[in-house]
């Protein structure tokens, strides 16, 4: 039996993240025009501000960990996409830059101390702690934009696909429009 590696639960997670983020815009994409920033009821009032929201933070949290000073300013402007082609553009970037740090973890990185720059302050967290509360906060708030496109012209896609090798065949179109692979997802 192989032995436990954290490192690899990261880097699988941060693929979920990227390939979640796909599908559930891919969904937004054929939203009829309206529906995207229409009034909903959830935690956010909208897609749109959901999703928006998902990225900001998304912003704050991978540049620290990749050592930046972004801080606070990651959500100076609170929706800085007005349609889904433009953000979905700019999620992908970032979920890019996740999964490349995730790609480049060891145990130590994992255990290494991120500076989360605050207003008036510098908080400091272990680094997966950070992951683990990113990847959280990505699932419940993707959630909820799940939920809400319910109320809408287009079904939500499935997102829960992905971790176990019986999905391959769920996701092999997705995995190669990212260019991506089965063997790097499985190792």
């Amino acid at each position: 039996m192989p032995s436990f590696d954290p490192c690899r639960v990261f880097r699988r997670l941060a693929y979920n993240n990227a390939l979640a983020n796909h599908r559930l815009l891919a969904a937004c994409a054929s939203l009829r025009p309206g529906e995207f920033e229409a009034e909903r009821v959830s935690f956010f009032p909208s897609i749109k501000s959901t999703l928006n929201h998902v990225i900001t933070v998304d912003w704050f949290y991978v540049d620290a960990l990749e050592g930046g000073t972004l801080g606070p300013k990651a959500w100076e402007v609170e929706e800085p996409f007005d349609t889904t082609a433009s953000l979905a553009g700019e999620q992908r970037k970032v979920d890019q830059r996740l999964v490349a740090f995730c790609e480049a973890l060891t145990p130590e990185r994992l255990a290494a101390v991120i500076d989360l720059q605050r207003a008036g302050r510098v908080q400091k967290e272990r680094a997966d702690d950070v992951l683990s509360h990113l990847f959280q906060h990505q699932t419940h708030h993707r959630g909820q934009a799940h939920a809400m496109l319910a109320g809408t012209s287009v079904k939500p896609p499935q997102l829960d696909e992905f971790i176990v090798n019986d999905d391959a065949k769920l996701r092999s179109a997705e995995i190669a429009a990212l260019g991506w692979s089965e063997e790097t997802l499985m190792r």
